[in-house]
């Protein structure tokens, strides 16, 4: 098995938003701010080439949505889904699993793509998209707070597609490689993790619960969370299983680090080593 990360460009949020109740003068520190108060986060992806199957781990923002959207986050780069793919070798026709760790549009909006005749279809004809029922009902009819995260035109076309297949407990038989998914609820409701062995080291994947190398400290929790006690509670969870087994955990919206481990310190669990995943 080898495992990418693919870069899919860059985009900015708010610092605040980012960081919920902890003060800007300590986040800053970490996370420098814009004149207007904007950090900024990447749009990181994970490829895991295993035998015959692709399996592409969240697919970023995307190209479809129109420039008024694009304004408000800022985004930039040179980056983007396609290029990274071609860059390791393989276009959209060879990814065979798309597994959506939830469906918040900087996760799921690379999914499905516009056509030129104004058509959405999948991004990757050929993939099996995977999500769960729980987090999909809970994205098909969404709060009014999380409701502007969850785009239809992002989720309703895999569903269209006949592609789409649910996580029903354990790991499926067609992700190949994967040897957990942690189940997480504090950020949104069933957000999956993929957890899998790599070069002798266990790799998590681990999407919104820890964004960034910034967010380790337990208190530094997201506004965005929809339950951010849980998210403190399912953090110190997963951090005390990563420092003990010295698990990789690749950040999907740091700009600066890819990966990093994590030790427990007389401060609480720290990051230790930050790294590329190609260092492995």
């Amino acid at each position: 098995m080898t495992v990418h990360t693919l870069d899919t460009g860059l985009f900015k949020l708010d610092g605040g938003a980012m960081f919920g109740v902890v003060p800007k003068s300590m986040w800053q520190k970490l996370v420098p701010a814009d004149d207007n108060n904007m950090c900024t986060w990447a749009l990181r992806c994970l490829l895991i080439e295993d035998g015959n199957r692709l399996t592409l781990v969240d697919t970023g923002i995307g190209s479809k949505q129109d420039e008024k959207f694009r304004g408000h986050f800022y985004l930039h780069g040179a980056d983007t889904l396609e290029n990274s793919l071609r860059q390791r070798g393989f276009t959209s026709a060879d990814v065979t699993d798309v597994f959506l760790t939830h469906l918040h549009f900087d996760h799921v909006g690379g999914a499905v793509v516009r056509t030129p005749d104004d058509k959405l279809q999948l991004a990757f004809p050929r993939a099996t998209y995977w999500s769960n029922q729980a987090h999909w009902d809970w994205a098909t009819a969404p709060n009014p707070r999380e409701k502007a995260s969850f785009l239809q035109e992002n989720i309703r076309p895999i569903q269209e597609s006949g592609h789409l297949q649910f996580v029903d407990g354990g790991v499926p038989a067609g992700l190949p490689g994967f040897q957990e998914i942690v189940l997480v609820d504090g950020h949104t409701e069933k957000m999956m993790l993929p957890v899998l062995p790599y070069k002798g080291r266990t790799l998590a994947f681990v999407a919104d619960l820890i964004p960034s190398a910034a967010h380790v400290p337990l208190p530094y929790v997201m506004g965005y969370d929809m339950r951010p006690l849980m998210t403190m509670q399912e953090k110190e969870s997963l951090l005390q299983r990563a420092a003990a087994e010295n698990w990789v955990l690749v950040l999907e919206h740091d700009a600066q680090t890819e990966c990093i481990t994590v030790q427990n310190t007389e401060k609480g669990i720290r990051v230790a080593e930050r790294f590329q995943l190609s260092e492995l």
